[in-house]
């Protein structure tokens, strides 16, 4: 029996995605592995464990070691700044970090309130903007903020751009790029590297777009 290796994904637009480049990998997954409510998967035919974490949590997991491996939104790992390896872009759940706010906002002299799951990366942005703002970290519905006045702007995630238009809101400025990634442990990747270079290599003939191997 091979080395088990742990990946830790998150639920959602990401877990799905991911699961279908595996399954087109060549990894046998069990058709169940999609629907169900289990934090720990384990998959002993691939000697595969899968822990399902929130976003956020997946690079704290891999740092930390209790997972060898994860998928990661760039975001996440922008802003957590976590000491992983990023071994691979998966070019998946494809999306932008972005600013936003209601249209004809007035600026006033004061620092404007920023309101955003992601204040170190908002911080970053607007520093090399040259501009002071006041950051509000919110963990969820950042669309509301500016609607209930809590905050001018907010920076999140777009990807069609339809929630901001059905809550009136429209994109000033776009920070970055986001897909998501396959992280490594160090240390893992030293103990599991052939596992590792194995799984990166089928994902990476997949995400290349050659499927004849």
């Amino acid at each position: 029996m091979g080395k088990i290796l742990t990946i830790a994904m998150p639920k959602g637009r990401i877990f799905e995605e991911a699961a279908g480049l595996l399954r087109q990998a060549g990894y046998q997954l069990p058709e169940e592995f999609d629907d169900s409510r289990k934090l720990i998967i384990d998959v002993p035919e691939e000697n595969l464990r899968f822990i399902l974490a929130k976003p956020m949590d997946v690079t704290t997991y891999v740092e930390h070691g209790v997972a060898d491996a994860g998928i990661a939104g760039k975001d996440v790992m922008l802003e957590e700044e976590r000491d992983v390896y990023e071994v691979l872009d998966l070019k998946i759940s494809r999306c932008h970090l972005a600013v936003a706010c209601l249209p004809h906002t007035a600026h006033s002299g004061v620092a404007p309130r920023v309101a955003t799951k992601y204040p170190n990366v908002a911080s970053s942005y607007f520093r090399e903007q040259g501009e002071q703002v006041e950051m509000i970290k919110l963990n969820g519905s950042i669309e509301l903020a500016p609607l209930i006045g809590l905050a001018d702007r907010i920076v999140d995630i777009v990807s069609t751009g339809q929630t901001l238009r059905e809550n009136g809101l429209v994109e000033t400025d776009k920070i970055c790029d986001i897909t998501s990634r396959l992280i490594v442990n160090p240390v893992s990747y030293r103990m599991k590297d052939e596992v590792i270079d194995e799984m990166a290599s089928r994902l990476s003939l997949i995400v290349e777009g050659d499927k004849t191997k």
